[in-house]
Protein backbone atom coordinates (compact mmCIF):
# COMPACT_ATOMS: atom_id res chain seq x y z
CA UNK A 1 0.00 0.00 0.00
CA UNK A 2 1.78 3.59 -0.72
CA UNK A 3 1.07 6.09 1.74
CA UNK A 4 1.33 9.98 1.40
CA UNK A 5 2.74 11.73 4.37
CA UNK A 6 1.82 15.37 3.89
CA UNK A 7 2.86 17.98 6.15
CA UNK A 8 1.80 21.59 6.45
CA UNK A 9 3.33 24.84 7.21
CA UNK A 10 6.36 25.20 9.65
CA UNK A 11 7.02 21.39 9.53
CA UNK A 12 9.59 21.73 7.34
CA UNK A 13 11.77 22.92 10.67
CA UNK A 14 10.93 19.52 12.33
CA UNK A 15 14.18 18.44 14.84
CA UNK A 16 14.93 22.43 15.14
CA UNK A 17 11.52 24.22 15.52
CA UNK A 18 10.53 24.47 19.21
CA UNK A 19 12.15 20.58 20.01
CA UNK A 20 10.13 21.24 23.44
CA UNK A 21 6.70 20.99 21.67
CA UNK A 22 7.91 18.99 17.97
CA UNK A 23 10.93 16.75 19.04
CA UNK A 24 14.26 16.90 18.28
CA UNK A 25 14.01 14.43 14.97
CA UNK A 26 13.88 15.78 11.60
CA UNK A 27 11.01 14.85 9.40
CA UNK A 28 13.88 12.96 6.70
CA UNK A 29 15.62 10.92 9.51
CA UNK A 30 11.86 10.08 11.03
CA UNK A 31 10.96 9.09 7.51
CA UNK A 32 14.01 6.64 7.22
CA UNK A 33 12.98 4.96 10.44
CA UNK A 34 9.53 4.60 9.31
CA UNK A 35 10.63 3.03 5.88
CA UNK A 36 12.72 0.66 7.75
CA UNK A 37 10.28 -0.46 10.40
CA UNK A 38 8.14 -1.18 7.36
CA UNK A 39 10.36 -2.49 5.22
CA UNK A 40 9.09 -0.02 2.23
CA UNK A 41 9.61 2.55 -0.10
CA UNK A 42 5.73 3.11 -0.61
CA UNK A 43 6.03 5.63 1.95
CA UNK A 44 5.78 8.93 -0.17
CA UNK A 45 6.32 12.82 1.81
CA UNK A 46 5.53 16.08 0.70
CA UNK A 47 5.69 19.43 2.69
CA UNK A 48 4.40 22.76 1.55
CA UNK A 49 4.11 25.69 3.50
CA UNK A 50 1.73 27.00 0.68
CA UNK A 51 -2.08 25.45 1.16
CA UNK A 52 -2.54 25.16 -2.57
CA UNK A 53 0.63 23.45 -3.71
CA UNK A 54 -0.96 21.17 -0.68
CA UNK A 55 -4.40 20.85 -2.06
CA UNK A 56 -2.60 20.05 -5.71
CA UNK A 57 -0.25 17.14 -4.41
CA UNK A 58 -3.36 15.56 -2.76
CA UNK A 59 -5.28 15.33 -5.80
CA UNK A 60 -2.80 13.88 -7.42
CA UNK A 61 -3.66 9.47 -7.83
CA UNK A 62 -0.31 7.90 -7.03
CA UNK A 63 -1.49 7.07 -3.20
CA UNK A 64 -4.08 5.16 -1.53
CA UNK A 65 -3.68 6.35 1.49
CA UNK A 66 -2.93 9.49 3.65
CA UNK A 67 -1.73 10.48 6.52
CA UNK A 68 -2.07 14.27 6.88
CA UNK A 69 -0.50 17.16 9.36
CA UNK A 70 -1.85 20.02 8.20
CA UNK A 71 -0.23 22.78 10.48
CA UNK A 72 -1.81 25.73 10.76
CA UNK A 73 -4.37 25.19 8.05
CA UNK A 74 -6.20 22.42 10.72
CA UNK A 75 -7.80 25.41 12.49
CA UNK A 76 -8.77 26.99 9.36
CA UNK A 77 -8.32 25.83 5.65
CA UNK A 78 -11.73 25.04 4.60
CA UNK A 79 -10.27 24.70 0.92
CA UNK A 80 -8.01 21.74 2.50
CA UNK A 81 -10.89 19.94 4.40
CA UNK A 82 -12.79 20.00 1.13
CA UNK A 83 -10.24 18.04 -0.82
CA UNK A 84 -9.95 15.64 1.89
CA UNK A 85 -13.69 14.91 1.90
CA UNK A 86 -13.42 14.40 -2.14
CA UNK A 87 -10.62 12.13 -1.51
CA UNK A 88 -12.02 8.40 -1.85
CA UNK A 89 -9.21 6.96 0.13
CA UNK A 90 -8.52 6.20 3.99
CA UNK A 91 -6.85 9.35 5.52
CA UNK A 92 -5.74 9.87 9.13
CA UNK A 93 -4.93 13.38 10.74
CA UNK A 94 -1.78 13.18 13.01
CA UNK A 95 -0.91 16.33 15.29
CA UNK A 96 2.45 15.86 17.48
CA UNK A 97 1.53 17.95 20.15
CA UNK A 98 -1.74 17.52 22.20
CA UNK A 99 -3.82 20.27 20.16
CA UNK A 100 -6.46 19.92 22.59
CA UNK A 101 -3.37 21.24 25.85
CA UNK A 102 -2.55 24.07 23.54
CA UNK A 103 -3.75 27.74 23.08
CA UNK A 104 -7.21 28.25 22.45
CA UNK A 105 -7.70 28.53 18.51
CA UNK A 106 -5.53 25.17 18.19
CA UNK A 107 -8.28 23.06 19.84
CA UNK A 108 -10.70 23.32 16.91
CA UNK A 109 -10.06 21.71 13.88
CA UNK A 110 -11.92 21.85 10.52
CA UNK A 111 -10.02 18.90 8.89
CA UNK A 112 -10.95 16.41 11.36
CA UNK A 113 -14.18 15.99 9.49
CA UNK A 114 -13.27 15.02 6.57
CA UNK A 115 -10.97 12.48 7.99
CA UNK A 116 -11.52 8.34 9.26
CA UNK A 117 -9.06 9.35 12.33
CA UNK A 118 -7.26 12.12 13.82
CA UNK A 119 -3.97 11.31 15.91
CA UNK A 120 -2.99 13.87 18.68
CA UNK A 121 -0.36 14.18 21.37
CA UNK A 122 1.83 11.13 20.62
CA UNK A 123 5.09 13.29 19.40
CA UNK A 124 6.44 12.15 15.67
CA UNK A 125 5.12 8.58 16.45
CA UNK A 126 1.90 9.69 15.74
CA UNK A 127 2.86 9.37 11.75
CA UNK A 128 3.80 5.35 13.19
CA UNK A 129 0.58 5.14 14.78
CA UNK A 130 -1.34 6.52 11.51
CA UNK A 131 0.26 3.87 9.23
CA UNK A 132 -0.14 0.78 11.41
CA UNK A 133 -3.89 1.92 11.29
CA UNK A 134 -4.07 2.37 7.07
CA UNK A 135 -2.04 -1.42 7.24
Amino acid sequence: MTILIINGPNLNLLGTREPEIYGSVSMEDYLNELRTEFNTDEILYYQSNIEGELINRLQEDDFEAVVINPGAFTHYSYAISDCLKNIGKPKVEVHISNIYKREEFRKKSVTAESCNAVISGFGMKGYKLAIQSLK
